[in-house]
Parts: structure tokens; sequence; C-alpha cells
């Protein structure tokens, strides 16, 4: 069994790692927005090796984190962050709308979304909607209700996260079998930099 990975080395995406990985094999190492958050896990990578990452507690995870790196054998493991879609509702073009007819439509849509019991968040005209069902289903959905003056479509979730705060976050990719525990120890913590990027504070 390899060793435990206990540190982050560096990030892929920095300019002085591009030529290191370059000339080894990199194994990528899918991690969900839930695994993304603990210390301990037991990881498989893309080509079937399994890394026991033991990080220091609080450990920060971006995409692209790079665990393990020996030139002599020839290998790297780079962490990936793999978020879920999101539907992002936009709702700008209410704006030029007369008050009842605003208040109409945001009440129609926030039935729509009632209705399928989806958890969503507003920031400024868009509404997120984390996915919770096949996409087909979600389209399906808003097709059905056909409202008028709004425009929608799935964007990843690492397009979506520079425009949110933490608690939105943890909304959105929290996925309905953990939102109920948010509020006891061990609950995710994600900090977004303003240059776009998201870092998770790591837990037990």
């Amino acid at each position: 069994m390899m060793e435990v990975l206990t540190e982050i080395l560096g990030n892929a995406h920095a300019p002085e790692w591009h030529d290191k990985l370059q000339d080894v094999e990199v194994e990528n190492i899918y991690l969900d927005q839930w695994a993304a958050q603990k210390s301990r896990i037991l990881a498989k990578g893309d080509k079937g090796t399994e890394f026991p990452i033991a990080l220091k507690r609080h450990s920060q995870i971006i995409d692209g984190d790079i665990v393990y790196y020996n030139p002599d054998e020839g290998k790297a493991a780079v962490l990936r962050l793999d978020l879920s879609p999101v539907l992002v509702i936009d709702m700008s073009k209410l704006a030029e709308q007369r008050p009842e007819d605003i208040i109409r439509i945001s009440v129609e849509l926030g039935h729509a979304i009632g209705n399928q019991h989806w958890p969503a968040v507003i920031k400024g005209t868009k509404v997120y909607v984390p996915l919770t069902v096949d996409r087909k289903v979600m389209l399906s959905v808003m097709e059905t209700h056909h409202i008028e003056d709004i425009t929608y479509d799935f964007q990843t979730g690492l397009e979506v996260i520079p425009y949110l705060a933490p608690h939105e976050i943890r909304r959105l990719f929290g996925g309905a079998g953990h939102e109920s525990h948010s509020h006891v120890h061990g609950a995710p913590h994600a900090h977004v930099h303003p240059d776009g990027t998201v870092h998770y504070h790591t837990h037990d």
C-alpha cells in the first residue's frame, strides 16, 4: 500500500509545475465536494491506484493540488474537484417589466421550484438550483411551466462558485443527504478567493 500522503506539494495550474508534470505520468484523483472537505480519505485515482490521504486539519484543497510527486519513479497524483452542474436561471429581463408582472413571474418561478422541493440560491438577478435529479428532468420541468422573460441553462460547478458566498456553496453542493447535518461539528467550510478559486477547509 502506498505511503500516507499528508501534504499538498503544489498546484498543477502553477507555471512552475507545468514542466515537471510533463515528464511524469499524472494520475488524477477526482473528489466530489464532500470528499474534498474531509482530511482523511482513501481515494482511488483514475488509473486504479489507491491513495491514502491524511492532510493536516483545516488544510485547504483547490482543484489541481498535487499530493504525490516522485520524478525518479516518474509518477505524480493530482486532486481534481468534481462539482455537480448547476441550473442557472437568469431573471435580468424582468427589470424591464411592470412591478406587478415582476411579482407574478417571480411567484410563478418560486412555485415551480418549490413544487419540486428544489433548494435554490438567489444572487442578484440569477437563481442557482443544484442538480437534484437528471438534468433532462429539470429542463423538462422548466419547459412545462414556460415562465416568460427568463432564460436558464446548466453551468459547471467551477463556473458558478466564484459568484457565491461559502454558505451558498454549501447549499448548492451539499446534497440533500448532508444538508441536515450542516450545524454539527465537521460541517464543511469553503472560502472563495477574489481570483475565483474555492478553498475547502477540511474536517475529520
